[in-house]
């Protein structure tokens, strides 16, 4: 199946970039350029490298992209998996193995399906794809919000690096192709980005290491994903986000800062009696 429209090609590409693919530690170069043939394939142009291996930029990637670096021509290298995802506003990971999260659970049908609501929304969407050995761990699991699994034959069920993002392009850009995307009614309030949610975690588990919450050291990254993992299947709104922080800064207060809302100035009769106030300069 070869043939390519060159006089298509540029069209599809800008009207369905489509949601970031984020490869997070994958070994080889050659893996790399075949994915992103896979994402270009399906008009995917927004591509991040988390710790590559074979680091970047790298020529046996280029080599196996078929020309697909020709059009995808900026790709992103991060160090944490928290800074690669971190002005997006869902993102979903893909895994094959059973984890030990409460997390929904989605096909690539069901996500690219809301992906696409998501981003009609104008919200952004991103998928985890982990290296060839051994996939995501479980610390960037939970960092999504949820789970993506292929179904696929339980007796020989591996599939490669590609094959998984191939899967996820052909989804997005047959829901570009049929009918219009269907936005959540919920959406109407702002989602909370990736950085605004893990900046909420760090101060959240600040406070707890300072109040020795997250005690004994052994069991602090399972208590920690369980904390993240609470938070994140709450579908966070930005404005909920705000809240959460304000709360964990007033707890942490010392009590002598904390002032009575109805004594504070300015507020109704506490102005004071004998006191200017607006309205008596307005009259």
């Amino acid at each position: 199946m070869a043939g390519t429209d060159r006089t298509k090609q540029q069209t599809v590409v800008e009207a369905h970039s489509g949601p970031a693919v984020i490869l997070v530690a994958p070994q080889l170069g050659e893996n790399v350029g075949t994915a992103a043939r896979a994402m270009l394939n399906f008009g995917l142009t927004d591509l991040r490298l988390v710790r590559p291996r074979d680091g970047w930029p790298n020529a046996y990637a280029v080599k196996a992209s078929s020309g697909a670096f020709d059009q995808i021509k900026t790709v992103r290298l991060f160090d944490r998996t928290e800074e690669a995802i971190a002005d997006l506003d869902r993102v979903y990971a893909t895994t094959a193995r059973r984890r030990d999260l409460i997390k929904p659970t989605v096909t690539p049908q069901t996500a690219m399906a809301e992906a696409r609501g998501i981003e009609a929304s104008g919200a952004r969407v991103g998928v985890l794809f982990g290296g060839e050995r051994s996939g995501l761990n479980n610390d960037d699991v939970t960092l999504a919000h949820s789970i993506l699994t292929v179904p696929v034959n339980p007796s020989f069920a591996s599939i490669n690096l590609a094959q998984a993002v191939l899967l996820l392009g052909y989804e997005y850009f047959r829901q570009t192709q049929e009918a219009e995307p269907r936005i959540d009614a919920t959406q109407d309030q702002e989602m909370a980005s990736t950085g605004e949610i893990v900046g909420f975690f760090e101060q959240l588990e600040r406070e707890l290491d300072t109040h020795n919450f997250l005690y004994p050291p052994e069991k602090r990254p399972a208590m920690v994903r369980n904390i993240r993992n609470l938070f994140q299947r709450a579908d966070l709104t930005l404005q909920e986000v705000r809240t959460l922080r304000g709360i964990v800064t007033a707890l942490v207060r010392p009590p002598r800062e904390r002032v009575p809302y109805k004594e504070r100035p300015g507020k109704g009769e506490q102005a004071g009696k004998g006191q200017r106030t607006k309205s008596d300069d307005a009259s």
